[in-house]
């Protein structure tokens, strides 16, 4: 008869062991984190991250690796700063890092493979200041072109308003809408859309 009642209490589940009520609370703990919450939490970052460009003015066309093993990779960065000079002049400045990583971010927030669509990446005081007469108005005259902060692009596999959508998701900088001109400009800069 005693055999009865241990074996009884094993599987009387109106008495919770200790181990049962861990167990409970666990379980209730994770679904706590469900597919909503776990949303909110940033997606790791590979190990390497890679862009690919196409300039549309000179031609040119760029797949690198700039970021692994921790660290932008050196001769990556100064090919990616070559790449967006100005086309008019041709001269190069360096280009913010964290542009890299706001473009990487939005490839992978889009999906997309295709390289950027480069329309313009730094702009020279020369440059800058002749399209801000021809402009009339359109273009800032302390654009954030001049700093190597902005860029502005297009990818062929992703439709404007869906690249300049996912890029103001981001809230990394500024995000402009050209749907006229074919492009959306992503800057380093405070936050802001237009």
């Amino acid at each position: 008869m005693g055999e009865c009642r241990v074996a009884d209490r094993e599987t009387d589940h109106r008495h919770p062991t200790r181990r049962n009520v861990l167990t409970f609370a666990g379980a209730a703990g994770l679904s706590l984190l469900s597919a909503p919450a776990l949303a909110h939490f940033p997606a790791p970052r590979p190990a390497e991250r890679k862009l690919s460009f196409h300039n549309l003015h000179t031609g040119e066309r760029l797949e690198t690796t700039f970021w692994k093993r921790g660290s932008y990779r050196r001769s990556a960065c100064l090919d990616i700063d070559h790449i967006l000079r100005d086309w008019r002049t041709g001269d190069v400045k360096r280009i913010d890092r964290e542009l890299f990583d706001l473009l990487h971010d939005l490839a992978q927030r889009v999906g997309s493979d295709a390289p950027f669509q480069v329309i313009s990446g730094y702009r020279s005081p020369e440059t800058n200041a002749m399209l801000v007469k021809a402009s009339n108005g359109g273009v800032a005259r302390k654009s954030y072109h001049l700093r190597g902060m902005a860029i502005d692009i297009a990818l062929p596999d992703c439709g404007l308003k869906r690249l300049h959508t996912n890029a103001a998701r981001l809230k990394r900088g500024g995000v402009g809408y050209y749907p006229n001109s074919g492009f959306v400009h992503v800057d380093t800069g405070p936050v802001r859309y237009w």
